[in-house]
């Protein structure tokens, strides 16, 4: 019976970590590696082992790397100033409050005010925003396919093991 909750408990954290992957307020790779880890230990590791769990682990963290500076690095790219990119932080932090609008129009708002507050132009500052928008679009797909790839070696490990 503990054993049906538990993975119950992995399902769960797999299908909270996919929605994570497209919603900032939840740590999207660490809650789909948390059910992996989950469901393997819940089996007691006979499918899913050691270097099964290093590889799937690995491919996470490379995934959180990515998501962390992929708006930065779209930001860059345009040559977008501090203040534009501790606007879109702003923007991103504030947009999780305000539902699908805010999540996708904070970062870019944020970033093109903070260019604006930088005394860039009107022109300028939208190019700013949008490619910080385009480097935060570009990571959140990035998390997605990794999140994907992470359920499919899971999948392929459970298979195979």
């Amino acid at each position: 019976m503990l054993d049906l909750f538990l993975y119950i408990l992995a399902a769960v954290l797999m299908l909270g970590g996919l929605a994570g992957a497209l919603l900032p307020a939840l740590p999207g790779i660490p809650m789909l590696f948390g059910g992996i880890w989950l469901a393997a230990a819940v089996d007691g590791y006979r499918h899913l082992g050691t270097w099964w769990l290093v590889g799937i682990g690995l491919l996470g963290a490379a995934g959180v790397v990515i998501d962390f500076v992929a708006g930065a690095l779209g930001a860059k790219r345009v040559g977008a100033s501090r203040q534009a990119l501790w606007g879109a932080t702003l923007g991103t932090f504030a947009g999780l409050f305000l539902g699908v609008p805010g999540l996708l129009l904070g970062p870019f708002v944020g970033a093109l005010a903070g260019e604006l507050l930088a005394g860039n132009s009107v022109l300028r500052s939208t190019h700013v925003g949008v490619g910080t928008w385009l480097g935060l679009l570009f990571g959140t797909l990035f998390k997605l396919a990794v999140s994907f790839a992470m359920l499919g070696l899971f999948a392929l490990g459970m298979l195979l093991g």
